[in-house]
């Protein structure tokens, strides 16, 4: 081969080999981070288009009678932690993310489930401050009905707006107060979590199965 073309080949495989990696970094940027009962989780999320980004810091299966699986809880935090209080303390974005695995997951079980380990983590006069929002997050859930295999839930903390409920991609409720969204996130990492397993799992005991 002539020395000229030789040249124009390997310019040409440097390019296709430069162009093989980039599909490689951004492949493996949204590649997901873990499997749990057949529900792929990202490493990173963003809350908000361009908005802040969160990585995956545990999930598990919240079990119904200890042994039914109703759905994988995920916790995404803008930096990792094991310890709940930590996890409280930090003032940064955060997702709760709901992936049903039942066939069905009704609105009234899983306020019933939701109000039932707000009650068990709070006194009374804690549970009166966010009441009038509890009611409102209760209202939005009791209209949505039923929630079927494969639904998905975000609860979101976004500082300067408060907490943002969405539903199957569409955006149902935002519901302001730093405070309101401690009180949910004690459901699954309170001192009487929805599910103790659940809670160790969210704090990066590990359930599932990790992709890389």
């Amino acid at each position: 081969m002539y020395p000229g073309l030789m040249l124009v080949a390997a310019r040409r495989a440097a390019v296709i080999a430069g162009a093989m990696t980039m599909v490689m970094i951004v492949s493996t940027s949204f590649a997901p981070a873990m499997e749990i009962e057949g529900v792929k989780l990202s490493e990173k999320v963003a809350l908000t288009k361009g908005g802040p980004e969160v990585v995956l810091n545990g999930a598990g299966v919240r079990h119904k009678l200890m042994t039914v699986p109703v759905y994988v809880g995920a916790l995404y935090l803008a930096a990792k932690h094991k310890n709940a209080e930590e996890v409280f303390a930090d003032a940064g974005p955060k997702r709760v993310a709901m992936h049903v695995l039942i066939d069905e997951l009704t609105a009234t079980d899983l306020i019933a489930s939701l109000n039932d380990a707000i009650a068990a983590n709070h006194i009374p006069a804690e549970i009166a401050l966010i009441e009038k929002r509890l009611r409102d997050l209760n209202r939005m859930m009791s209209s949505i009905g039923v929630l079927k295999r494969g639904g998905v839930v975000h609860i979101d903390f976004v500082p300067g707006a408060g907490t943002r409920i969405t539903v199957n991609g569409q955006e149902k409720l935002v519901i302001p107060g730093d405070d309101f969204f401690k009180a949910l996130l004690r459901i699954w990492l309170g001192k009487k979590p929805v599910d103790g397993r659940l809670r160790d799992a969210m704090l990066g005991g590990g359930e599932g199965i990790r992709l890389f």
